[in-house]
Order: C-alpha cells, then structure tokens, then sequence
C-alpha cells in the first residue's frame, strides 16, 4: 500500500465518520427523508455534471449498472434513509458505532454466505467485534437508547453491507465519477416517494442547517464516495476496508467533540475492541 493510498483512506474515514454529527444537525431541524432526498439529488447532478465535463460516458456495462443501482438502493435509500430517520432519536456516535460493524458483517457474510475460509485472526476478530457491540449495546439500552431507533440502524447496516459487497462490480471499467452521481440519483428518486408520501415540510431554517447540508452534500457524499471509490479500485476491496477500524474512534470522536455527546466507559471499551477485530478481520485476509 502506497503513499496516495494511505492518505486517501484516511481521508475516507474522516469523511464518512463526520457524515453522523453532520446528519444530526440536520434531522433536528428539517424533515429527514426530504432532506436526504434533496441532498442526493444535488451530489448526483454535480456528480454527472463534473464527469460530463471530463469526458466520461453513462454507456455503462451492464455489471456496472448492477453495481449502480444495488449501490443506490442499498447504501443511498436504505442504509441512509434509516440512519437519517433512526438519528431523530438516538446519538450520533451510536448510529457511528453501528455503522462501524460493517466491515464485520462483510467477512461474515463472506464465511456463511460464500463459503470463504477465515483464518484464526478473523475468528478472533468476528468474536471480538461481537462482544464489543454487546458491550456498547447493553450499556446503551440500560441508559434508555430509543429501540426503534436503534433497529433502524441495525437494518442499515446489514443494507450497507450489501452495498458494499457491490462496490467492485460498478467501480470496476472507468467512469467512476460518473458512477458515483448515478447511484445518488437512483437513492435521490426512491427516497422522493416515501419523502413526499409521509413527511410534512417543517424546516427551521438557520446557520447551522446551511452549514451541515452544504458539508453532508459536498464532503461525505460526494467527496467520500469517490474516493472510496478510486482506493477501492486502487488497492482492492480488502485492503481498502482496512481503514474502516478507524471509524468508532472518529464517529465517536466527532460526535463528541461537535454536538457534546456523552461517551461511557463502556463505550470506550467497546468502541477499542470492535476496532481491534475490524483491524484484525482485514489483515487476516491480506
């Protein structure tokens, strides 16, 4: 792994786990869905706009229009619209953490699903993710975490696995930028349904509204996506989910830092030991 490459999985993970705090501030003062919806609607149109530009082509394979549109659903309207809904309720640095398991229940899948072989590290790892979301878990719904919420999120993140599972066939034969605005106009046009079916337009408008739709519009969704699209074409799916054991620490870290979450001592512990088993799944495989 090289240079440019470190630096730019840092950077995904400072992005990705700075899209809760900034997704939290949203939902406080505008309708979730709606928000989102519209969100994915401007990074998508950037997105096809800037590729246009340079000269990249929609004439995508159609493995890579499998990818786009599993993308789409899956992380986009699913696993996004949830956690938008699902952080109206509960902190963000918990919506961080579960997210966070990812990268854990890729490597399962792989093992029951597609019969891959996981060596002892990555047994090790799984175990220990385990027990550190049981940590988190317990002292969350002891301290009054809304349940709703949290199943929300844990839908999510099964969903956000899945996409992620797919990002190889769509990043794969160019076109990336171009890619990355489809998959947000295909979550933009599902979210628009449920939006205009079920949520009222309230919004209250001010300073921190504009600061973190602006942010959430430009850094974690367009700019992360594409960079987690250009290092997982540069240096494979499996080492570029590395980089995810960073983020409990930052999601957490964020949220604490910006919105003044409470952090437990259990959450600290859990926190550190679901990222030793996400470190220790991913280099079990390399």
């Amino acid at each position: 792994m090289d240079i440019k490459a470190i630096v730019m999985g840092l950077a995904f993970a400072l992005m990705w786990s700075s899209a809760f705090t900034s997704a939290r501030v949203i939902v406080e003062y505008a309708p979730p869905l709606s928000a989102l919806a519209l969100r994915f609607l401007i990074s998508g149109v950037i997105g096809v706009g800037l590729a246009w530009l340079l000269g990249q082509s929609a004439r995508l394979s159609r493995r890579q229009w499998t990818g786009v549109v599993i993308f789409g659903v899956c992380q986009n309207a699913l696993y996004l619209g949830l956690n938008f809904v699902a952080m109206q309720t509960i902190p963000a640095s918990l919506a961080a953490i579960i997210a966070s398991t990812m990268p854990l229940l890729v490597a399962l899948s792989g093992w029951i699903v597609f019969g891959n072989t996981v060596r002892p590290l990555g047994v090790a790892g799984l175990i220990a993710g385990v027990i550190g979301v049981v940590l988190i878990m317990g002292a969350r719904l002891q301290g009054g975490v809304d349940v709703y919420g949290l199943v929300l999120c844990i839908v999510g993140v099964f969903s956000l696995t899945i996409a992620t599972l797919a990002v190889v066939g769509a990043s794969s034969g160019g076109n990336v930028l171009m890619i990355v605005g489809l998959q947000m106009l295909v979550g933009s046009a599902l979210l628009w349904v449920p939006a205009l079916t079920i949520e009222v337009w309230e919004v209250t408008w001010n300073w921190q509204l504009i600061v973190a739709f602006v942010y959430t519009t430009i850094v974690p969704g367009l700019g992360a996506t594409l960079v987690w699209f250009l290092l997982v074409g540069r240096i494979g799916a499996v080492k570029a989910s590395t980089f995810h054991f960073l983020n409990p620490f930052l999601g957490v870290a964020i949220a604490a830092a910006l919105l003044g979450e409470k952090i437990g001592v259990l959450d600290v512990l859990g926190v550190a030991i679901i990222a030793g088993g996400i470190l220790a799944v991913q280099l079990s495989k390399q």
